[in-house]
């Protein structure tokens, strides 16, 4: 798993050309909104999305991370399903429906059910490198293949360039996070074995934040939560007046910064921190590194990747199979 998340830039830039000349995209003028269908690790296909591309984009994107698909859904849908086994039942279920509906799909899959309705109904695929180990690895073979396609269609000009700014920040992280002693190594110790609370700020942190959260849950097998700002100063602070005496024992709130904060934002992350240090063990922040919205968005994403499966190590943990939802999902077969 440390080896899959260190292959990140090179896999971005893999993906990227993946997903050229793909045949049977829609028109650009008969796209009137985007769907992307995904669960887990990759769900979060869609949050790169609404993050990166969604304020550029002339029509609005939805993120589905569940069976069913918006009643909007149509001829005039561009919906893109996203399942690293192609056996993800959601995601298989909702593409099914997308089909049904009249809506363009677009599949990004290793193989399975989803590969199969897929071709079956002639709508492209981008294959998945299936030799990646756990779909929370293939962030970047899931994520950019859409991004791709949104420029090829003429929505999101410009995808190319950013791309290469991700990949060309990325190596720089990389090369940082795999030496001993890396800013990774150095907040696993500091968080230990209290529970991260991740704030991040607008979509890009939102984005980063929920990756986080996801990856100490399935890699390190430890509970972990977040929240964005503004929205966490309309409720969650306010529920901080009340057992400090616990919460300072088991809680390490870590800042996710990034260059597009707005100027009332920072503003809220610093006045928050002195709200709460007294109630945390510990505060913790990374700044985002790179030019560009999805170059400082994957930077963040890496950084918790390397977080967590230290965390992982730390403990002994082996951060690859996660038993739990094997079992949840047998059971699930079984009615």
């Amino acid at each position: 798993m440390f080896e899959a998340a260190a292959s990140l830039p090179e896999q971005v830039a893999a993906a990227s050309q993946a997903a050229r000349g793909l045949s049977g995209l829609p028109d650009h003028d008969y796209v009137e909104h985007v769907v992307v269908v995904g669960m887990g690790g990759s769900g979060i296909a869609g949050d790169v999305m609404v993050a990166v591309a969604g304020p550029f984009l002339p029509v609005p994107v939805s993120v589905v991370k569940g069976y069913d698909l918006p009643d909007f859904v149509g001829t005039g849908s561009l919906v893109f399903a996203i399942s690293f086994s192609g056996d993800t039942e959601e995601t298989v279920e909702a593409a099914d429906e997308a089909l049904d509906a009249g809506a363009s799909l677009v599949a990004v899959t290793s193989g399975g059910a989803l590969e199969r309705l897929a071709s079956a109904a002639g709508a492209p695929v981008v294959p998945v490198p299936p030799a990646i180990p756990q779909p929370r690895a293939a962030l970047g073979a899931m994520a950019i293949p859409p991004l791709v396609v949104l420029e090829e269609i003429g929505l999101f000009p410009g995808a190319s360039s950013w791309i290469d700014l991700a990949v060309s920040q990325l190596g720089r992280r990389r090369d940082h996070l795999v030496q001993p002693g890396s800013l990774a190594e150095e907040l696993a110790e500091r968080i230990g074995r209290t529970i991260p609370l991740v704030h991040g700020a607008q979509a890009v942190g939102a984005a980063a934040a929920a990756r986080w959260k996801n990856q100490v849950n399935e890699n390190a097998k430890a509970p972990a939560f977040f929240a964005v700002q503004p929205e966490l100063c309309h409720n969650e602070v306010a529920g901080w007046g009340q057992h400090g005496d616990v919460t300072r024992q088991i809680l390490t709130l870590v800042n996710l910064r990034h260059d597009a904060e707005h100027p009332q934002v920072s503003r809220r992350f610093a006045i928050v921190e002195e709200i709460m240090r007294e109630v945390v063990a510990g505060v913790a922040e990374v700044r985002a590194e790179g030019d560009g919205d999805l170059a400082q968005l994957l930077d963040l994403m890496l950084v918790g990747d390397f977080v967590s499966l230290h965390m992982a190590a730390r403990e002994g943990i082996d951060p690859g199979p996660v038993p739990v939802l094997s079992e949840l999902k047998q059971r699930l077969r079984e009615g």
